[in-house]
């Protein structure tokens, strides 16, 4: 309940207010379905799930049977995911994506993959409009993962007379911030694992022409 109410109050966009989509975007989704079908791809949806469960459920499934499993995206949310079978391929702008393996999260963040949700609560995350902990940025947010492990250490020892007011002021908002870890969490839900398919790039390349796709279609000769 918890985690609707902040989601209601975070997104309103999204909910009751939500605009109705542009119909030059809806028109895109129509045509996505069908195009990833050709290339031989399973597409999966949920009227109740974020994309992000979904890939993290399939990513998690695949590793788990013994396979590599690698989520291309832009979100750095699905860190969480990365273990040692499972690494995320970070979209980047001018160049190729960046692999981000188990090393390459506590590089970035600092924090191993099983605290970032922990670390984002901490930190705060605008693109989730997550504000985080008042006083919190980056920095303090690793040193304190780093210390105390979870969020949860961190609430319970964070109010040492040695520490900074903002650190000691961790323990007051501890309801909120445990909603904001619930937000940032992927969810595990039960999905079979896809059967191994080639790519097919006759259908894919008629797919793809067939709606303006000229470079995508060149590229699957």
């Amino acid at each position: 309940a918890e985690r609707a109410a902040y989601r209601a109050l975070a997104y309103p966009p999204y909910h009751a207010n939500r605009p109705p989509m542009p119909p030059e975007l809806e028109t895109q989704f129509d045509l996505a379905t069908p195009l990833f079908r050709a290339f031989g791809w399973l597409v999966d949806d949920s009227e109740t799930l974020e994309a992000d469960d979904l890939i993290h459920s399939y990513a998690q499934v695949e590793a788990e049977a013994g396979g590599k499993a690698h989520i291309l995206t832009g979100d750095r949310d699905l860190y969480q995911s990365v273990n040692a079978n499972v690494s995320v391929l970070m979209l980047q702008k001018g160049g190729a994506p960046a692999v981000v393996d188990e090393a390459e999260v506590v590089k970035r963040y600092g924090v191993r993959p099983d605290q970032v949700p922990d670390f984002i609560a901490l930190r705060g995350d605008p693109s989730d409009s997550l504000p985080g902990a008042k006083g919190i940025g980056e920095k303090s947010a690793r040193d304190l993962l780093q210390a105390y492990g979870t969020l949860d250490e961190v609430i319970a020892k964070a109010a040492k007379p040695t520490a900074s007011a903002a650190v000691r002021a961790i323990p007051e908002q501890a309801d909120l911030l445990r909603v904001f870890r619930d937000v940032a969490t992927v969810r595990r839900i039960d999905v079979a694992r896809p059967n191994d398919t080639p790519l097919d790039r006759v259908a894919g390349t008629k797919a793809a022409r067939a709606i303006g796709l000229t470079r995508i279609a060149d590229r699957l000769v």
